[in-house]
């Protein structure tokens, strides 16, 4: 695909439907006005966007990723002491198979994550690619009267779903602090829809990290529609894969994309530190 040049940042799209890699751009640098106003362009035009050689201590990535949003504090994963906004992803320290499936961050809160930053910090020789798959592109993809059906419909979002006491409750501290961040935070509902807050695009908002069941359906009902849907993310039109060099970054637009870690490189070492933007709460707006 043909790069855009400006005179000071170049975007490469990986695909139609999604991602870029963005050239230009120093995150150890206090950004100006013109960066951040193009990043925040780039990212609602290409949902997830990529930076290669952004060498960042935890501080540094905080201080980068504050300059878009709050930052949230995750319940269960650990993070770097003296920088708690950054959560470690280790694969020697955390039981990471939750992030080898579709999902989308934190939905179990009322308002789930604006969007995530996510450094690698060591990564395999080779294996341990992220995708990315666009909310956006597979809810245009439904039939108009599968588009129809789901609007209006709510799901339930469950975080012990991702999160179960057999995996991350193995001893008496961890089972404290799980059953904590559940009784934080309960089942909640979101749109099966959800309307972008900024470009007004519909994106599907069910993802099978947390969801569990579509409300106002029956359950026989709710568990095809929603089997459904979980295969429907993964088409590869709406997909973009991304190989990972260490001190590479991803920035993605959590209201309207889905990830998925591919687990294909045990017993290889990988690190993955991540910032993550708190959002607002989701909602459906029909046409």
């Amino acid at each position: 695909m043909n790069a855009i040049v400006s005179n000071t940042f170049k975007v490469t799209p990986l695909n139609p439907t999604i991602g870029a890699l963005i050239e230009g751009i120093d995150f150890n640098q206090p950004l100006t006005v013109e960066a951040k106003n193009f990043i925040e362009a780039a990212l609602l035009k290409h949902q997830v966007i990529f930076f290669r050689d952004q060498v960042m201590t935890p501080q540094q990535h905080a201080a980068f990723a504050r300059q878009f949003g709050q930052l949230h504090i995750h319940p269960i994963y650990p993070n770097i002491p003296e920088q708690p906004e950054i959560m470690v992803l280790d694969t020697e320290l955390n039981d990471l198979r939750d992030n080898a499936l579709w999902h989308t961050d934190v939905t179990f809160l009322e308002e789930p994550a604006m969007g995530a930053i996510l450094s690698a910090k060591k990564v395999p020789a080779w294996g341990g690619d992220t995708l990315w798959s666009s909310g956006t592109a597979a809810f245009e993809a439904l039939s108009k009267p599968m588009q129809n059906m789901l609007g209006g419909l709510t799901a339930t979002h469950d975080i012990a779903r991702s999160f179960p006491e057999n995996r991350f409750g193995s001893d008496p501290a961890e089972r404290e602090k799980l059953e904590a961040a559940k009784k934080k935070h309960p089942p909640i509902s979101h749109p099966v829809i959800r309307t972008h807050p900024v470009t007004g695009r519909k994106a599907l908002f069910v993802s099978e990290g947390f969801t569990t069941r579509i409300n106002e359906l029956e359950a026989k009902e709710s568990d095809a529609v929603l089997k459904m849907l979980f295969e429907h993310i993964q088409k590869p039109e709406f997909v973009v894969r991304w190989s990972w060099k260490a001190n590479d970054v991803a920035f993605w637009d959590n209201r309207c994309t889905f990830h998925y870690a591919v687990d294909d490189y045990r017993p290889a070492h990988r690190v993955m530190n991540r910032a993550t933007l708190m959002g607002d709460k989701p909602y459906y707006r029909a046409d």
